[in-house]
């Protein structure tokens, strides 16, 4: 038994070192494993963050360009709404002329005039809204001046007269059609 027990004292303290080598290896490839760790959670992190970054940057640049679209569709906007005016007195001054017979010569001139401010004005994105007489009112597409007696019954909530035209300029209208209204 003697024999034995030197030899479990000589195994087991070759055991125990072997278990502390074998710990501090563990705890070596445990601290490599954790500083690898750290740097690979380090570029994830930095990854995410230039990802998000990049993202917003694109963000930026669709926002910016919409925005100069949009400002560049509406910027003629004014000079569109200041034209208006011309545009009625154009068609009333129309509406005269073709009355006299008289001033043919005059009204074809009228009217060439017209066309071409008409053209030019559509070509920068102007459009009428058509509106007839008869057509049904609505308040979020047309504008009341004023109601009066309705000739007939089917005309109560109808479109007696246009007053005004109204016009969009793309998509968005800068000015409602003026209509008076059956009662």
């Amino acid at each position: 038994m003697g024999k034995k027990d030197k030899n479990q004292e000589i195994e087991t303290p070759e055991l125990e070192v072997k278990d502390t080598e074998t710990l501090e290896g563990e705890a070596q490839v445990e601290a490599s494993k954790s500083e690898e760790e750290k740097l690979q959670d380090e570029l994830a992190a930095e990854k995410d963050k230039f990802m998000r970054l990049f993202a917003e940057f694109e963000n930026y640049k669709k926002r910016t360009t919409k925005e100069r679209i949009e400002l560049f569709k509406t910027a003629s906007q004014d000079v569109m709404i200041a034209m208006l005016p011309v545009l009625d007195d154009f068609e009333r001054a129309l509406m005269h002329i073709e009355e006299d017979k008289e001033a043919e010569e005059l009204r074809k001139g009228v009217l060439l005039i017209y066309n071409k401010l008409i053209n030019t004005l559509e070509q920068k994105g102007l459009a009428k809204i058509e509106v007839n007489k008869g057509d049904d009112f609505n308040a979020d597409d047309h504008e009341a001046v004023t109601q009066i007696p309705a000739p007939s019954e089917d005309l109560k909530g109808k479109i007696i007269d246009v007053v005004e035209r109204g016009y969009k300029l793309g998509d968005k209208v800068i000015r409602f059609p003026k209509v008076v209204i059956g009662q």
